[in-house]
């Protein structure tokens, strides 16, 4: 594996992803290495605006053009962050390719190769090093997603909507041998450790 990975961290709402890789962003600079951090949707500025109508919650949109917007948004961060820094700095990013099978997949039920080709046609032979995925059970995700002030629209669906999404990720891991999975129910402090130990091993 390169010295210059790209790790991305995946997981449903309030798994704790988005907490871990700060917490690997820290420790990175902390460490004086060469690194990027983004999310997805977001990261260039185009994709932080697609990201806005994706999570705005007076957005109605069909399920095809939910994904076209995500693989948009892709498209730009592949296009102006990942590509000028691929294989030259660590690539850190808040969800990635898996996230699109798992919910438009898994969770909406789009056709899978046609997530798969789409994918690959705006990602060329770019692909994540390695992926940890956070797992969150149904009494701590509802417990999380009451403390959030502000909602987005993908903090609203049902649970049965989001357990088939984190099903879906449990079944790619299962063919991936460069997936990690982080018990997000135990406590953050003993997660950290075990990400960083983790990190350390990749970089």
């Amino acid at each position: 594996m390169s010295k210059n990975p790209i790790i991305v961290f995946e997981g449903i709402e309030a798994s704790g992803k988005t907490l871990h890789i700060n917490n690997v962003a820290r420790y990175l600079k902390k460490k004086n290495r060469k690194f990027v951090k983004l999310r997805e949707p977001g990261g260039t500025r185009t994709a932080e605006i697609i990201r806005k109508i994706i999570l705005n919650n007076k957005s109605n949109f069909n399920k095809i053009t939910d994904l076209l917007l995500y693989l948009a948004a892709r498209s730009e961060n592949v296009e102006k962050i990942i590509k000028n820094n691929y294989r030259k700095k660590i690539i850190l990013i808040d969800r990635f390719i898996d996230s699109t099978l798992a919910y438009q997949h898994y969770g909406m039920g789009i056709n899978k190769k046609l997530i798969i080709n789409l994918n690959k046609f705006i990602l060329y032979k770019i692909k994540p090093d390695f992926t940890f995925l956070n797992i969150v059970n149904r009494k701590n995700l509802k417990i999380r997603l009451n403390k959030r002030i502000n909602k987005n629209r993908y903090d609203k669906f049902n649970f049965n909507f989001y357990n088939k999404v984190q099903n879906g990720f449990i079944d790619l891991a299962k063919s991936n041998n460069k997936y990690f999975i982080i018990n997000s129910n135990n406590e953050i402090k003993y997660n950290k450790k075990l990400i960083i130990k983790k990190i350390i091993s990749l970089i």
